[in-house]
């Protein structure tokens, strides 16, 4: 690894650290300008309960001296203790959740990214015949169709009028449904994404003088146009795997199933702020790594893109 490597990562790994303060600075005071306290119920509360357990927390000190405090644990992954879940850190809570989204979100992901470059290099290699166009109207009616509404009518296919699948608990079954709802939006950009930059690679001079060359189209895909147009879809792939393997909150309460982002939800619905920061801080990180490995992906794959 040069030096030039070497500067580019530390250079991003700093605008990390910068990322996830600026994330927990915005959260933090978004946190605070939610009406209401952790505390609060619809029955009513002794307010001298309600002042021992701010002091218990430390939320009564000034919001400027628990930001700081916050920010400073926050950087060395403390992210504190919940305010809903008896003696229980935020970590565990992520520990807890993340296994299942972890899975959820590697499963789909790895069918998004094959059958997608599948699908859009069979769409290129068959470009303005019957096979792309069915593609192309497949895969953008996919990617315009919010989740929620491919969760049920998966739900009802399969659930309801089929009975192949269940809703909810914790076996490998009830996460089928949850995986190809998550995969699908995915799985139709990178197969768009895919066939766009193959037409484009098979389209440049030294495809076609590997065709005068007498090169089957086989060869062409897989040797020559495969490995330069499938780099757009690495940069893609990054930050998409972050994204899916937290979860869908909208995927995760349809289904009835575990993970980070339904956890998320009944933070906010609790009013558990040192959970809701934590994962949100959590996620972010997640992300920004995701991005710094597909970009060292994209150098190894096309030696001639240059760290900058």
């Amino acid at each position: 690894m040069n030096s030039k490597t070497m500067f580019y990562i530390v250079k991003r790994l700093l605008l990390a650290l910068l990322t996830v303060v600026v994330v927990v600075t915005v959260t933090f005071w978004a946190m605070q300008a939610i009406p209401g306290g952790p505390f609060n119920s619809e029955k009513a509360v002794d307010p001298a309960i309600i002042i021992k357990l701010n002091a218990l927390y430390g939320l009564d000190k000034p919001l400027f001296i628990q930001y700081l405090r916050y920010l400073g644990n926050a950087i060395v992954w403390n992210f504190g203790v919940s305010l809903k879940v008896k003696n229980t850190e935020v970590m565990e809570i992520i520990g807890e959740n993340l296994p299942y989204s972890l899975a959820t979100g590697l499963c789909a992901a790895t069918i998004a990214i094959i059958l997608g470059v599948v699908l859009g290099s069979t769409a290129a290699l068959k470009h303005n015949k019957t096979a792309d166009r069915v593609i192309m109207v497949l895969s953008t009616a996919s990617v315009a169709m919010p989740s929620f509404v491919i969760a049920s009518l998966l739900i009802w296919l399969f659930v309801n009028a089929l009975g192949w699948a269940e809703v909810g608990g914790e076996t490998v079954g009830s996460y089928i449904l949850p995986i190809l709802t998550i995969s699908l939006s995915p799985m139709c950009y990178i197969t768009r994404l895919t066939r766009s930059s193959t037409l484009d690679v098979l389209g440049s001079d030294y495809i076609r003088t590997a065709k005068a060359k007498g090169v089957s189209k086989r060869k062409i895909l897989f040797k020559h146009a495969l490995r330069n147009s499938v780099t757009p879809v690495i940069t893609y792939a990054g930050p998409m795997i972050a994204y899916i393997i937290t979860g869908s909150i909208v995927v995760e309460q349809l289904f009835s199933i575990k993970g980070l982002g339904r956890s998320f939800v009944n933070g906010i619905s609790a009013r558990d702020y040192p959970q809701v920061m934590g994962t949100t801080v959590f996620l972010t990180f997640l992300m920004v790594f995701m991005v710094l490995i597909s970009d060292i992906l994209y150098k190894i794959v096309n030696p001639r893109v240059d760290f900058d």
